[in-house]
């Protein structure tokens, strides 16, 4: 099989994580994600007892879910097979090279009708400074460079987990919009975060001041404020198990819809008619 191409330079990546949890990282994005992930787990009528948590951010991690083994999200993830009932992978598949290669592994660490969630950044994540950045490259230095990370949308995000395997995928979309008094603002929050720029094609020297000057005064505003869009996608997966629902094979069903609904069976054209079991004799 071939190797998915080097996207993110991950080195790189390690430091400036490491710098964020050294300066007090700014981690109220992945407070929000651990907050949805419990709420989500509420929801479930089932006890989850050997658990995972996949992060480039152990420390948070580890205290929002104790007990459970928290490790990098290294190409090769060290978990043993059918280890698990419950993989979380949190707020790091974003800057995978290979994502498809991170949900297989933690398939293969779940047990049978195991549950994975995932916390992800989506593809509508900082549009705005996409936006303004790209068309200050282009005015400042006659060009583009990569600069900022390309994101999964929640359709792609979706598709990330039935190539991998799972059953009864979900994914659904939680976009936050965090307000900044200046761009500048929202650049120091990226670095705190550990989300700035890694990808391995980047432009290693160092912009010039007019490049982000020029941004400045293209980033839309909000009176005196700016705005940044962050999509946190939630996705949700089960390892394959006997046990789980199956859907039907077409044209297996034993009655009518028309009849559950109580309505008439009209042509493909037409639109179904109510009816009235009191007119009826």
């Amino acid at each position: 099989m071939s190797q998915p191409p080097i996207l993110f330079d991950r080195p790189a990546l390690l430091k400036r994580r490491a710098r964020a949890v050294a300066q007090g990282a700014a981690l109220f994005l992945h407070e929000e994600a651990a907050f949805e992930i419990k709420e989500r787990l509420k929801d479930i009528n089932r006890s989850f007892t050997k658990v995972a948590v996949v992060t480039g951010f152990a420390a948070f991690w580890s205290t929002e879910f104790p007990g459970a083994t928290v490790i990098s999200d290294d190409d090769i993830l060290p978990l043993e097979v059918q280890s698990f009932d419950l993989v979380i992978h949190a707020m790091c598949l974003h800057q995978s090279n290979d994502p498809i290669g991170q949900l297989v592994q933690c398939q293969r660490a779940l047990e049978p009708d195991g549950l994975l969630l995932v916390a992800m950044f989506g593809g509508q994540t900082m549009t705005e400074l996409r936006a303004a950045i790209s068309e200050a490259e282009v005015a400042t230095m006659g060009g583009l460079s990569p600069r900022i990370s390309p994101m999964v949308d929640i359709r792609g995000a979706g598709a990330l987990l039935q190539r991998s395997g799972f059953a009864l995928p979900v994914a659904d979309a939680d976009p936050r919009s965090v307000s900044y008094g200046s761009v500048t603002s929202l650049m120091h929050d990226l670095r705190a975060m550990g989300e700035s720029n890694v990808l391995h094609a980047r432009d290693k020297r160092i912009p010039p001041r007019a490049l982000f000057d020029q941004m400045a005064t293209l980033y839309p505003t909000q009176g005196e404020r700016v705005v940044a869009t962050f999509e946190l996608l939630y996705l949700t997966g089960w390892a394959p198990d006997v046990s789980q629902q199956k859907p039907l094979r077409p044209g297996s069903a034993s009655s009518r819809l028309a009849d559950a609904l109580n309505t008439v069976e009209m042509g493909e054209d037409a639109r179904p008619v109510k009816t009235d079991e009191s007119d009826q004799s």
